[in-house]
């Protein structure tokens, strides 16, 4: 690092979340020296977000950078590091973070083999890639994971960017991104299924009728946990599940899943619900009844934790 505390980053690659996060090292006063792009669309983002940085070649950024970026997919990480290593490329003192939620620092392990920093900085954010991504990180935290010495510099980065450092320890990597995958991506298919429903019986525009529904529900998530909870399964409406599931079973012909979300959804409601006092053992045994499928079907996932499932009729 130079002493003036401003970096020489090299951005590998021009993806969705690179191009914002060199955008904002960029804005921090950060120099960033060269972005790899691929295809077309990097190569416009790349122009767009990051205006008169050359685009080079993948062993050029690194050769010139203090601070690379990998902001390339989970599956190419492991990879690209390695192969990196074999030329001989990583140089001692060196910053290298990595985007990635499920990984650590073990999958660096190549570049502090030859002295140089490893860090996880893992924006908890989606990304479409455009300017707009950039002014949303003062609202994102990062999920950071560094060794003791290095730990301050990776948070100094994120609270440059505008983001909130949180520490990750490196044991706990996949379960925090099991966590933001479960509540981010799932979230959108749940939206995706309630919008296919409403579309079914006639609601031309699904985001209208479900976009306050849905809002005041997350804010009510966020602000006040589980106590918050409204609906069927939170009041042991077992006559309500029951009228659900056997719509969902008529909608569910065709195999797009909704049948399967719904159970698995409404019994894991049911088990939190319960465990709070919510519900009454009485009402469990009733929700769980109602939540089992109607002969030929199958029992939703892990029904033990309700008593015993079989499909009905099978006593």
């Amino acid at each position: 690092m130079s002493k003036s505390g401003r970096l020489g980053v090299g951005i590998i690659s021009a993806g969705k979340v690179g191009a914002v996060l060199g955008a904002a090292l960029r804005a921090a006063g950060h120099a960033v020296l060269g972005v790899s792009a691929a295809s077309h669309a990097s190569r416009e983002r790349a122009e767009a977000l990051l205006p008169g940085v050359p685009v080079l070649e993948v062993q050029q950024i690194v050769e010139r950078s203090e601070l690379v970026l990998l902001a390339v997919p989970d599956d190419a990480l492991p990879g690209l590091v390695d192969d990196l290593a074999k030329l001989g490329l990583w140089q001692p003192g060196q910053l290298v973070a990595h985007t990635s939620g499920r990984f650590g620092l073990g999958v660096l392990d190549a570049v502090r083999g030859v002295g140089a920093d490893p860090v996880a900085l893992h924006p908890a954010m989606t990304f479409t890639g455009m300017s707009l991504d950039v002014t949303r990180l003062s609202d994102c935290s990062f999920g950071v994971t560094a060794g003791a010495t290095v730990l301050p510099i990776a948070k100094a980065l994120v609270v440059e960017m505008g983001g909130k450092p949180v520490a990750i320890a490196e044991a706990d990597r996949p379960l925090y991104h099991a966590a933001l995958t479960h509540g981010s991506n799932h979230l959108l298919t749940l939206v995706g299924q309630a919008s296919e429903l409403l579309r079914d019986v006639g609601v031309e525009a699904p985001g209208q009728l479900l976009g306050p529904l849905l809002r005041a529900t997350l804010e009510n998530a966020l602000a006040s946990g589980e106590s918050a909870l409204t609906g069927p399964v939170a009041r042991g409406d077992a006559g309500t599940v029951r009228a659900h599931v056997k719509a969902l079973q008529e909608f569910d012909g065709g195999g797009q899943g909704v049948l399967a979300a719904y159970l698995a959804m409404a019994l894991a409601t049911a088990v939190r619900a319960g465990g709070r006092g919510l519900l009454k053992p009485d009402q469990l045994g009733h929700l769980r009844q109602a939540l089992e499928l109607e002969e030929g079907g199958s029992c939703p996932p892990n029904p033990s934790a309700l008593g015993r499932c079989s499909p009905a009729g099978s006593d």
